[in-house]
């Protein structure tokens, strides 16, 4: 029980750090950096290697410069961060547009029946205070994907992420992807800062046998 409340504590606080920094006008510079703004770029350009996007979810929104670019290539696009403000900032950004739904929810407990083509979830897991929280999250995530369908995930590397006091970050994480989902593309982007640094991938979600159990009445 003592872990467990210094996990709630440390999580609580993490929270706490991003609704203060998300008050800044460009928080992260994921506007105005180019660094930033070409990282967007490929994210975008793995998320519609697979053609048309029937039903997207985007895990972690910040201000929505990533929900901008992804909103109009998508029939529907749920968007989800555990941060109200973030919420509420990108739903203001987008015109509260119809086809886009919003929640403030955790990663590791939102839940839905309808099942996803395209999961976009993007320096967001290292949040989480620990791998086992990181596993739990890949779970739901992986359970969400349509057969056949498609997460793209992004995160600065494992070194970066201890840096900054995180227990891991892309390649903890992508091994982690591998063990549920097929890895299909991956790219490294990188500025001019040690920082800028990231690794992007694609994954599929195994397409499922068809039921062969009436073929051989």
């Amino acid at each position: 029980m003592r872990n467990r409340g210094r996990r709630i504590l440390k999580l609580d606080n993490n929270h706490r750090l991003l609704d203060r920094e998300l008050a800044a006008d460009d928080p992260w510079l994921l506007d105005a950096n180019s660094f930033e703004r070409e990282r967007h770029t490929q994210m975008l350009r793995l998320s519609l290697l697979h053609g048309s996007i029937t039903n997207a979810l985007e895990v972690g929104c910040a201000a929505g410069a990533f929900t901008e670019r992804l909103a109009p290539h998508c029939q529907r696009l749920t968007v989800i961060d555990v941060v109200p403000r973030a919420i509420d900032r990108t739903r203001r950004r987008m015109k509260d547009l119809p086809h886009i739904t919003w929640v403030v929810s955790d990663v590791q407990q939102f839940s839905t029946e309808e099942p996803f083509d395209l999961i976009v979830v993007a320096e967001v897991l290292y949040y989480l205070n620990g791998i086992a929280e990181m596993r739990a999250a890949i779970r739901n995530l992986a359970r969400m994907l349509a057969p056949g369908g498609h997460l793209v995930f992004g995160s600065a590397r494992d070194a970066t992420c201890r840096r900054w006091g995180h227990a891991a970050g892309a390649e903890t994480v992508m091994a982690m992807l591998n063990e549920t989902l097929i890895a299909v593309d991956h790219l490294q982007c990188q500025g001019d800062t040690p920082s800028q640094d990231c690794l992007l991938a694609r994954f599929r979600s195994p397409v499922r046998p068809p039921d062969l159990s009436n073929c051989l009445r």
